[in-house]
């Protein structure tokens, strides 16, 4: 009896852990989510369609640099970062961490931040559609589908192009990704 209790509060131990996160990453969804929504709100209340395109292309491309993150820290061989934290490069250690934490880092870039700059991107892109239908004096469908369909392509199409780039270059995105934490780490301190 005792034999077959050990193993379960082993599988209860691990398991707790996985609990956390997804609780971690449901509370950090939503804290983002109402932060980056209330800033996209904030900035098209009243603004007129160029604001609401940049608002647009900001988010687009916020999606974008996370996912390259996301896959290049799944990608990364963490030995050429032993290296530079043994020469004490800054943001090597905190490279190490990232891939480390590299399932955590990858939902949190590719999951969280990529699906909150896309449900943004939706919002923005039908303010963009009621302003040009305002300009234009339409009332057509053609103009959703024509500014849907371009987002899409610009999204998919940007983080196709960033996978490949993630994948060939992890090394240098996450030491990027480092240096920058790193600024973070060292004014904490």
């Amino acid at each position: 009896m005792d034999h077959n209790e050990k193993p379960k509060k082993r599988a209860k131990r691990a398991e707790s852990p996985q609990y956390q996160w997804i609780l971690r990453v449901f509370f950090m969804a939503i804290g983002l989510s109402a932060a980056l929504g209330f800033l996209s709100q904030s900035t098209l209340n009243g603004a007129g369609v160029a604001v609401a395109v940049a608002v647009l292309a900001l988010f687009i491309l916020l999606g974008i640099l996370f996912d390259v993150i996301g896959v290049a820290v799944t990608a990364a061989d963490e030995r050429p970062f032993h290296s530079m934290a043994a020469h004490r490069e800054k943001g090597a250690s905190e490279a190490l961490n990232l891939l480390h934490n590299a399932s955590h880092v990858s939902s949190f870039c590719n999951d969280v931040v990529g699906d909150i700059c896309g449900i943004v991107s939706g919002t923005t892109a039908a303010v963009i559609v009621a302003r040009l239908q305002t300009v234009f004096s339409l009332n057509t469908v053609l103009i959703s589908v024509g500014v849907t369909a371009l987002i899409s392509g610009l999204t998919i199409g940007g983080k196709a192009l960033g996978k490949t780039f993630a994948i060939k270059k992890s090394t240098q995105v996450v030491f990027a990704a480092g240096r920058f934490l790193h600024i973070f780490h060292r004014s904490s301190k």
